[in-house]
């Protein structure tokens, strides 16, 4: 059977490269031949979009990163016409001088309704509405739109929160609201006993991804397959076809048409401060993704492949068919790419 040539491939992983001073640790060890020979025989182009956040709203056509409404929908709810955040768990601890953001936490469907329970008691009149449709995303409901801009959650995770509070003609309003929020949770029943048991408690929320859902979302490729819950989410919304990347990406190749995948499991690792994940992550990307996408490519099954890192340091590859073979693009370790290179 004849199989219809892809017009491309796009891949998005963020936290991709590493700042130089963990690189060589990280990299360290690391089989990834496939990944390298891509990176060494790409031609580098540019790449406005920031975070991943940005990226997909970019991709997807969603104005404003309004990643809230979006996320909402993939849980299960409608926001209508309403204004939405989103308002994740987190918990933060002074480190030296800094109040450092932990996200990811583990959480429990009870735990996240009875927290987001006791918001809204607080917050009762205000117009002011807490969600917890999933344990660890939840969403705030406003009557009145705000006028602040807000960091993603992922870009603050590991870092001191204060360089990256909500910034805007409203932001002290909401600087306020965090501090309430902080104050509530210090001493919450429900966190005493996660101390009790060694757990971390949640004793703040991050706000972000705000805006309302907008008209029919951009289909910018005809699946996309990865571990992105936050990509499946914006899928999901447009109806395009999605999943989990199976064994080998080959097998999403059949059929034709442009496939679309996203890689989350670097960043995720990052958010935690857990490099072995990390380093099974990579593995795993280079197996499951970049070697048998370069041999795809070489074979023409695919006309190119465009490699995009979203992060501080935005970076974008673009492979196509006849380059692969541009031998005297000698590869170059991974811990060459370090983010202070970009």
């Amino acid at each position: 059977m004849q199989i219809e040539t892809l017009k491309n491939t796009h891949i998005a992983i963020p936290a991709l490269f590493l700042p130089q001073e963990v690189a060589a640790e990280a990299c360290g060890g690391l089989n990834v031949p496939a990944l390298e020979t891509l990176l060494a025989r790409a031609q580098p182009a540019p790449l406005p979009a920031g975070s991943l956040e940005a990226w997909l709203c970019d991709r997807f056509g969603v104005a404003g990163s309004a990643v809230a409404p979006v996320t909402l929908r993939a849980d299960g709810m409608e926001p209508g016409a309403a204004y939405w955040l989103r308002a994740d768990p987190v918990h933060l601890f002074l480190r030296h001088s800094q109040m450092v953001l932990q996200a990811e936490l583990p959480l429990s469907p009870d735990e996240a309704s009875s927290l987001c329970a006791s918001l809204n008691a607080h917050f009762h009149g205000a117009g002011m509405r807490f969600f917890a449709p999933h344990p660890q995303r939840w969403y705030l409901q406003l009557e009145a739109e705000p006028d602040m801009r807000a960091h993603p959650l992922a870009q603050v995770a590991g870092k001191n929160v204060h360089a990256h509070l909500p910034q805007g003609p409203d932001a002290l309003h909401w600087h306020g609201v965090l501090n309430e929020i902080q104050m509530l949770f210090h001493g919450h029943a429900l966190n005493l006993a996660r101390e009790a048991r060694g757990e971390l408690p949640i004793n703040s929320v991050w706000l972000w991804g705000g805006g309302r859902a907008g008209e029919r979302l951009a289909r910018p490729s005809g699946k996309l397959c990865g571990d992105s819950s936050l990509a499946d989410a914006f899928a999901r919304a447009t109806g395009m076809p999605g999943g989990a990347l199976p064994g080998d990406a080959r097998d999403w190749l059949d059929g034709g048409g442009d496939l679309l995948l996203v890689w989350e499991g670097l960043q995720r690792a990052v958010l935690r401060g857990d490099l072995q994940a990390w380093q099974h992550a990579m593995l795993q990307f280079e197996q499951r993704c970049v070697a048998p996408l370069l041999d795809a490519l070489r074979a023409g099954r695919i006309a190119r492949i465009v490699l995009d890192v979203p992060g501080e340091a935005p970076r974008r590859f673009v492979l196509a068919r006849g380059a692969a073979w541009k031998f005297w693009r000698r590869p170059r370790p991974l811990a060459g790419y370090g983010a202070a290179d970009a």
